[in-house]
């Protein structure tokens, strides 16, 4: 894949070395507080509690100003995040200004963490694997998932990377677009198999865009090299559902698929690399959940 050296997004936060309270931005007020009431138990005058007061919570405000430990840190994998993003920007904002009626692309914000962070959804951990938070409507990736894509999975290369980005940022399309919101009222209704197979439409719909946009990148700035498309239906194949299961536990149970089989993830994909028709991805939401 073409993309070093390549314009970069600037929606990208690395947290990576901080801890999640550091992430929060927050412990300055209490502190403060905790340095007042004590000097007010030891009998010290009223300027003075407020003195202190004062120190600590500018020290505390200074401390959170400053950049976190990953800030500054230009890896190969943030430059790569970065490129990545930034073609995701640049094709959704052309395509939501040809083909949706009305729309206007927002773009996501990235935050690049390790370990564990806070986020508008609870708190985020590398174990979940890289994920999209409706509610503050950011992605959020541990690098280190790569590595174990490559070698847990079996998917290594740069374009088996960027489709796992180009998937999550499509979770943020679906949000604008209202297909997540739809999602959301079939889970509510409590319905376990319903709420499944409306999760498997999603998830193979984000795997529809995510070849989307692999098709208009690839157009409008040549980024896909001998063996690159391989490399991202290799990933696609090794994260389906039932190829899962069989890893896990030695079977499969097609009622708790929520992401949709290997051979879904693929055909979906590459349906969209394909064709890069963004009108398509409704077919998602119309055929026969044994038609997908």
């Amino acid at each position: 894949m073409r993309w070093k050296g390549r314009e970069r997004s600037e929606n990208v936060e690395d947290r990576r070395g901080m801890s999640p309270r550091m992430a929060m931005g927050g412990g300055g007020s209490i502190l403060a507080i905790l340095v007042v009431l004590l000097l007010k138990w030891m009998g010290a005058p009223a300027p003075l509690q407020q003195m202190a007061g004062q120190v600590v919570q500018q020290q505390a405000q200074q401390r959170q100003a400053e950049p976190g430990p990953g800030a500054g840190v230009d890896d190969d994998y943030r430059e790569f995040i970065q490129v990545v993003l930034r073609d995701t920007e640049n094709v959704w904002d052309r395509l939501f200004d040809e083909q949706v009626q009305g729309g206007s692309y927002t773009p996501p914000k990235l935050i690049i963490f390790s370990d564990q962070t806070n986020t508008g959804c609870g708190m985020g951990q590398a174990a979940m694997g890289p994920f999209y938070c409706p509610a503050d409507r950011q992605v959020y990736i541990d690098p280190t998932f790569f590595e174990d894509l490559a070698r847990r999975h079996r998917a290594p290369g740069d374009f088996a990377q960027a489709y796992v980005i180009a998937h999550e940022v499509s979770h943020h399309v679906q949000n604008l677009l209202g297909f997540s919101d739809a999602v959301n009222q079939v889970r509510s209704q409590g319905d376990e198999l319903a709420s499944n197979q409306a999760s498997v439409r999603l998830e193979l719909q984000a795997d529809f865009l995510a070849g989307v946009w692999g098709h208009h990148a690839h157009k409008e700035y040549g980024i896909l090299e001998e063996g690159d498309m391989e490399e991202a239906i290799q990933a696609a194949n090794q994260i389906g559902d039932d190829t899962l299961q069989m890893e896990a536990m030695g079977y499969k149970v097609p009622e708790r698929y929520t992401h949709g089989t290997s051979a879904q993830r693929v055909k979906w994909f590459r349906k969209g690399l394909l064709s890069g028709r963004l009108k398509d991805c409704e077919q998602l939401f119309s055929v026969p959940y044994e038609s997908l």
